[in-house]
């Protein structure tokens, strides 16, 4: 077959880009709408709760500030993805390719302990989000049928099942340029949501007659001293989970077709789109959710049953939150799958049952590449983030925890230091000694956050039965 090649980085051709690997397709809009469906996730839904804590300053303040430092973080990482010439320079595939390039071994291999841990515990958070959200569709239901007095009471881990059985069928999707149609409606179904939680909030704004809430936030009295300081510190670390996605911007970048403009012009563009579109979202949903409860907001606003009527309403967004999860689950766990085969077919590269792929006939004449270890491996891998999660079905502080101790060392301090490197700062510069400021403020603000969603999963741990209906 004759290759013409066109004008563009050295090696770049009609079918293939400058490394070689089929030409990629992705654009400003595909690269937001994977964004959008990793930030606007399950974490906007314990923004009201968040706000009720830190109350009307400290909350929409905290939340603006979490928008910032995510921009301008993922604007540094965005400028990582190729090393050297931001056009023609080699490229990193993979957050920790970009890690590797830039940094040594031990960070390299700090940061994949971090990375993958953090992509587990996403994995479980969302499914038990789903199954939160399931449950609600029936509990919705019931107290419709038999009033809202009733106890209502659901066993959430069919649901949690159900959830995985469909990740399982997701996760044999091959890789991350497969998946954009997945996050497209996953987007759509995040908007979905989101615009019925803000809805509902307003409406029950002027059923109250006015607003509620207050400048603190929820008081001493309504819970004591200490828990007010543990519930503060766990809004943070629920806000900072709400901003999280980071650890796979390489991969969203890596879908975008080759420059002009560079990928990190496009991919920096297509985080400011994102990052301004999820943070009105946010601001509006979680106002309006503290506005309309005050000290008695729910912990996920949707599902804490603030809102009883109109219940069709209730079971169209929960409809909506489980579709946008089911992507959201994929476009996260992605890179994990792809680290875990990579690693596995370089290290046993002649067993058939690693890399042999099997052509299942599909209609239209295409045809699906088995892989029976892909297959083995996702199976397992979504198998135990399930069963991890019936064990543990704490909404509120997984999301708290899995937004502490990802917040900074995923979103701020890799970054930072790879931008250092990259761009050769010199140290002691006032560039230099401003990132370090930016990165040990965030630094103390994932410790407290950590702190107080550990002290909150130790009192659910009290009262918490395994596998029973709530």
């Amino acid at each position: 077959m004759e290759v013409s090649l066109e004008l563009g980085a050295p090696g770049a051709s009609k079918w293939f880009d400058d490394d070689g690997r089929v030409k990629r397709t992705g654009t400003l809009w595909t690269a937001s709408a994977h964004i959008i469906t990793a930030v606007i996730g399950s974490g906007v839904l314990s923004l009201a709760w968040a706000i009720g804590q830190l109350g009307w300053v400290a909350g929409p303040v905290a939340m603006l500030l979490f928008s910032f430092v995510t921009y301008y973080t993922s604007a540094l990482l965005a400028d990582c993805y190729r090393s050297g010439d931001p056009n023609t320079g080699k490229r990193n595939y993979t957050y920790m390719d970009a890690v590797r390039a830039n940094l040594d071994g031990f960070k390299v291999k700090l940061c994949g302990c971090l990375q993958y841990l953090n992509i587990v515990g996403v994995a479980i958070g969302y499914t038990i989000a789903a199954s939160i959200s399931m449950v609600a569709i029936e509990r919705s239901n019931c107290f419709h049928k038999n009033g809202d007095d009733s106890p209502c009471r659901v066993n959430s881990n069919p649901y949690m099942i159900m959830f995985g059985v469909a990740e399982i069928i997701f996760s044999q999707i091959p890789d991350f340029d497969q998946i954009w149609w997945l996050s497209i409606v996953a987007a759509v179904m995040s908007f979905t949501y989101s615009s019925i939680g803000l809805s509902l909030g307003i409406v029950q704004v002027i059923k109250n007659g006015g607003v509620k809430g207050s400048l603190t936030g929820i008081s001493i009295g309504t819970v004591s001293e200490m828990d007010k300081i543990w519930r503060s510190l766990q809004a943070f670390g629920d806000i900072a989970f709400a901003y999280s996605y980071s650890i796979i911007l390489i991969e969203i970048q890596d879908t975008i077709r080759a420059p002009p403009p560079s990928e990190a012009k496009v991919m920096k563009r297509a985080t400011l789109i994102s990052v301004a579109v999820t943070t009105i979202f946010y601001m509006l949903c979680g106002c309006m959710g503290y506005a309309a409860f005050g000290d008695m907001a729910p912990g996920n606003l949707l599902t804490g049953f603030g809102f009883y009527n109109p219940y069709w309403l209730l079971d169209i967004a929960n409809v909506a939150i489980v579709v946008h999860l089911i992507g959201a689950y994929q476009v996260y766990c992605q890179p994990l799958f792809a680290f875990v085969e990579k690693w596995a077919l370089e290290t046993w590269p002649r067993s058939q049952f690693i890399g042999k792929e099997i052509h299942v006939p599909l209609p239209a004449r295409r045809s699906y590449k088995l892989n029976l270890f892909r297959l083995i491996w996702r199976t397992t891998f979504v198998v135990v983030s399930t069963v991890v999660s019936m064990l543990l079905p704490f909404f509120n502080d997984v999301v708290g925890f899995l937004g502490a101790i990802g917040f900074w060392p995923l979103t701020v301090y890799f970054p930072v230091e790879m931008y250092i490197v990259q761009k050769k700062v010199a140290r002691w510069s006032t560039k230099w000694v401003c990132l370090q400021l930016l990165s040990l403020a965030c630094l103390a603000i994932t410790i407290a956050s950590a702190v107080g969603s550990v002290a909150g999963v130790v009192s659910d741990l009290k009262f918490y039965r395994p596998f029973k209906a709530s």
